[in-house]
């Protein structure tokens, strides 16, 4: 499943970068105008009207780091420095680098002069959160708001750029959240919201790869389903157990022998809050083989300072409540000592920034796994570098950030085709996360790894009698990867990542980050078996257990694998990928190639989702590595699909201690 919840980027929230704003007793022509500070979609031909002046707007003004904290970052996390492993504590961090309450003090009269109600500020005084009527912004920003048809809905943004009075601290750099561009992200339906509506594995399905194939076993209508590539294919696997992901990646007798993550801790950030998640998460240990979550094992977090005003009535808490599940239940069964902080923003918007730094600057874990982005790194200056600092504070401070490269490969493969040329997702290119690619993984009949390949799905569907479009068929998602156009190559990726890309002009350099860095199973048609509390059509909410994948399943289950190397080194490791890189083509990784011959999985769905009622779909054929209209390919050595590698059980594990 990929949560790749802040979608459709060149629609993103309005994000500034400052050289400094000013008070608003200046005259006109000292206002400093702040290019870009309009979505792309609020074109003149999309307007229908004004906003209406007396309409809520909430926003955050964001302040820098005062010194060269990327310096520090940089030397605590990479071996061989003088000063790696040496982390801040966060009083430490802030005592160097955090803008001075002066500064915030200044921003915040600002704002109470321009009568916006002034709100939270974390203890790092990295922002000042405010919030007013649309006519106080137009009048602060020197600018007016109008609404603009858009995806089908009416979204309101400002009609010029932004601009700002002269007086405030050079220290100020952004001002997040001026539009209403979350809207384009995912509907909701509150905070009270019903469970998640049911999702059942249709049959059939194999309990391991290869266990039923289409030469054996009849489609559910009875049909013969056809070969392909010359051959019968396996049905899709039900959804991998804890106990075969890890048995296939190597780390079952670790964990019975008590490497199972005890005493480290791992942090989920996600929006929302399942009010099953115990319960679900304990049902399926126990259906499953794993530890009850016991004592303070499992706790959630409400980060301060959240926006307090009434849901959007456009979010979907339920979305994200499967999101939640599949997160703490991958991890659990990576790691099933390890404790798991759920961090989950009241909203799949705006704070999730805030989110991010209260994990952050509270310490709350030494590993945090993140299975959100932005389908483009296309943003304004102004979104990515405040959050770009958070990341930073982070390496300093001796925390590893994870997050999940994306379920739409290079962007250009029609599904989300947001831009024409291809890109990487944010915040996975952020030079300060790792970056977790996807696999599609075979597991065998007694738990053994079989094979594990770049998850880039082709699909093709059953039509009289043959499959359409011919094999591989049409792209069907893919792990997220590809060349960085905001940030240059990293040292730690030098050596490692080819010099050269591949386009159709020939090649071409690339002296800029790479993306992914590591790798693990995501490919929904070889995917994880998750348990939730979950709504039936006749109105029962029970729990039920269903296959999941993506990028999001990726994330988690790596942060989890490092949660045992963690717990066997007797070190947290902070920013990793220093230490990642340095193992590059080490047994440590399994080296993710392409299949030595086509590989495919057939699978049908129910047309209700949940059971034979309404008949089934037609079969699908899945292909796997299908990347042929894609820029990225998985290859020997480093590539834009599973990076390094996934990792390679004890020697993963001993290598990195």
């Amino acid at each position: 499943m990929r949560r790749s919840v802040l979608r459709l980027i060149a629609l993103a929230a309005t994000a500034v970068t400052t050289a400094g704003l000013l008070t608003g007793a200046a005259a006109a022509s000292e206002r400093t105008p702040l290019p870009g500070s309009t979505p792309a979609w609020a074109k003149s031909s999309a307007r229908t009207g004004a906003a209406n002046s007396a309409d809520n707007v909430a926003f955050r003004v964001y302040l820098g780091w005062t010194g060269d904290a990327a310096a520090t970052a940089s030397s605590v996390s990479t071996p061989g420095s003088a000063g790696y492993g040496h982390y801040l504590t966060a009083a430490q961090f802030r005592q160097r680098f955090a803008p001075s309450q002066n500064d915030v003090t200044t921003v915040q009269q600002w704002l109470r002069k321009a009568g916006f109600d002034v709100g939270y500020t974390p203890g790092n005084r990295r922002y000042v959160q405010a919030e007013g009527t649309v006519a106080q912004a137009a009048a602060a920003f020197g600018t007016s708001f109008g609404e603009y048809r858009v995806a089908g809905k009416t979204l309101r943004a400002p009609e010029q750029d932004l601009s700002l009075p002269a007086g405030l601290p050079a220290s100020v750099t952004s001002v997040v959240g001026l539009d209403e561009s979350f809207a384009l992200l995912q509907p909701s339906a509150g905070p009270a919201a019903t469970p998640s509506p049911a999702f059942v594995n249709a049959p059939p399905c194999s309990a391991y790869y290869g266990e039923k194939t289409t030469a054996t076993t009849l489609a559910p209508d009875g049909v013969k389903v056809p070969d392909a590539y010359g051959h019968p294919n396996p049905w899709a696997p039900c959804g991998y157990t804890p106990a075969q992901l890890q048995s296939a990646y190597g780390v079952q007798q670790a964990i019975a022998a008590g490497t199972d993550g005890t005493g480290q801790t791992v942090a989920i950030i996600d929006a929302y809050a399942s009010p099953t998640i115990v319960s679900d998460v304990n049902t399926y240990s126990r259906l499953h083989g794993l530890p009850q979550l016991s004592g303070n094992q499992f706790t959630q977090v409400a980060p301060p300072g959240v926006y307090r005003r009434p849901q959007n009535p456009k979010q979907d808490p339920q979305g994200w409540y499967g999101e939640e599940t599949l997160d703490v239940e991958a991890v659990h069964s990576i790691a099933p000592g390890a404790n798991i902080v759920y961090v989950g923003a009241p909203n799949n918007y705006q704070d999730l920034d805030a989110a991010m730094n209260h994990v952050v600057d509270q310490h709350l874990a030494s590993i945090v796994t993140n299975s959100y982005g932005f389908s483009t790194e296309l943003l304004p200056a102004g979104y990515v570098k405040p959050f770009n600092d958070t990341l930073i504070e982070a390496a300093a401070t001796g925390i590893g950030v994870y997050f999940s490269s994306g379920d739409n490969a290079d962007e250009t493969d029609g599904i989300a085709a947001n831009y024409p040329n291809a890109t990487p997702d944010w915040p996975a290119s952020s030079p300060w996360v790792t970056a977790v690619g996807g696999t599609s993984l075979g597991v065998g009949k007694n738990g053994e790894y079989l094979f594990e390949t770049g998850w880039e799905t082709g699909r093709s569907t059953l039509t009289d009698g043959a499959w359409v479009p011919t094999p591989p068929g049409e792209f069907f998602g893919g792990a997220g990867g590809g060349t960085s156009r905001l940030f240059t190559q990293p040292a730690y990726q030098a050596g490692v990542v080819p010099n050269t890309i591949a386009t159709a002009n020939g090649a071409r350099p690339r002296p800029m980050r790479a993306v992914p860095d590591v790798a693990a199973l995501a490919d929904p048609n070889t995917g994880f078996l998750v348990g939730q509390t979950q709504a039936f059509p006749d109105g029962t909410a029970k729990y039920s257990e269903y296959r999941i994948g993506g990028t999001s399943l990726a994330s988690p289950l790596f942060a989890a694998f490092v949660a045992l190397a963690q717990q066997r080194a007797g070190h947290t490791f902070g920013f990793a990928n220093p230490l990642l890189y340095a193992k590059a083509g080490s047994s440590a990784f399994h080296d993710v190639k392409q299949p030595p011959s086509p590989m495919a999985v057939a699978r049908v769905n129910y047309n209700n989702s949940v059971d034979a009622s309404a008949g089934y779909s037609a079969a699908s054929l899945r292909s796997l590595d299908a990347d042929a209209v894609l820029t990225i390919h998985v290859r020997d050595g480093y590539d834009d699909v599973t990076g390094i590698g996934s990792p390679n059980g004890p020697a993963f594990l001993n290598a990195l201690g």
